[in-house]
């Protein structure tokens, strides 16, 4: 007989609202919290293009999440697919996305189109409908071709510099991935966990996948940085500010993982860290959506 799963009471439904609550808050004044006493220019838009953005980083966690998590999780009953529905606000996210670009810019969609952003914001979304048009059939696992063209799209657009773009666009690409993966992942584990009442050896599938991705982000973070951050702006620059933040909440995220594996070394129940460690996990997402939106500090450099 399998042990019954955490029952879901009226407090922690309040709880996840109050959080999900504060997260929307935090996405739509974190680019401004950020930059208070930097002096940079303020970004037009930029609580609504962090919330935007913040949607899309979700729709590739929740997506590829899905996609790996269905094969750690094994033989047995699985939870009820969010990958359409995480497609499709993917979809919806770049366009409004796309939509905001027009406003802001004061130019015509037809003029958007023409232009680097605008294409490669095209190619994302239309990646993001054929993603869930995928997902709803029979063989969901086609997914991952757009989903990589979205992911492409992503890591292109977020370096459009002149020189090295091509090093930079392919850190992103294996940062995002791992990332929406450690994340994604392990919430779909942990709602097979629940569905099946336990699952120990999914937990444990899943802890020696997310060592790779670990080591992944690590090296791809670390590289991404030091390409995009003088050392001398990290305390001045609100694009600083907010990856000491991430590095910290990643930190965090680690020591939950740590101990979560060590109770399950020991064999004992690891569901509770390793919960702990998906709300980590969801407010680096969160801080990774006002870092896109955040001004790039190499023009402050005297270098």
């Amino acid at each position: 007989m399998t042990p019954p799963g955490p029952v879901v009471t009226p407090a922690r439904v309040t709880a996840a609202t109050l959080a999900a609550l504060a997260g929307l808050a935090l996405a739509v004044l974190g680019a401004a919290l950020a930059q208070a006493g930097t002096g940079e220019l303020r970004i037009p838009a930029a609580g609504t293009t962090t919330l935007l953005r913040l949607f899309v980083l979700a729709a590739f966690a929740i997506h590829l999440g899905e996609l790996a998590g269905a094969r750690i999780a094994g033989e047995g009953p699985l939870p009820r697919r969010w990958s359409p529905a995480a497609a499709l606000l993917g979809a919806a996210a770049t366009a409004g996305l796309l939509l905001l670009f027009s406003a802001v810019s004061g130019l015509g969609l037809t003029t958007v189109y023409g232009m680097r952003e605008g294409r490669l914001l095209l190619v994302t979304a239309n990646a993001f409908v054929l993603a869930a048009l995928c997902a709803t059939g029979r063989r969901p696992a086609l997914a991952l071709g757009p989903l990589g063209v979205a992911v492409l799209a992503e890591a292109l657009r977020a370096h459009p510099e002149a020189t090295g773009p091509a090093i930079g666009a392919a850190l992103t690409v294996v940062h995002l991935t791992a990332a929406s993966l450690w994340f994604g992942a392990l919430l779909y584990v942990l709602r097979t966990m629940r569905l099946r009442g336990g699952g120990r050896a999914v937990l444990a599938r899943y802890a020696r996948t997310a060592a790779w991705l670990y080591a992944a982000l690590v090296v791809t973070g670390t590289c991404s940085a030091l390409r995009r951050l003088p050392p001398d702006l990290v305390l001045s620059t609100a694009y600083g500010r907010v990856l000491l933040v991430k590095l910290g909440l990643v930190g965090l995220a680690s020591l939950l993982a740590l101990t979560a594996r060590r109770r399950m070394l020991r064999g004992g129940d690891a569901r509770t860290p390793a919960r702990t460690e998906l709300g980590v996990l969801a407010a680096v997402v969160l801080v990774s959506a006002v870092l896109t939106v955040v001004p790039d500090p190499h023009w402050l450099s005297p270098a």
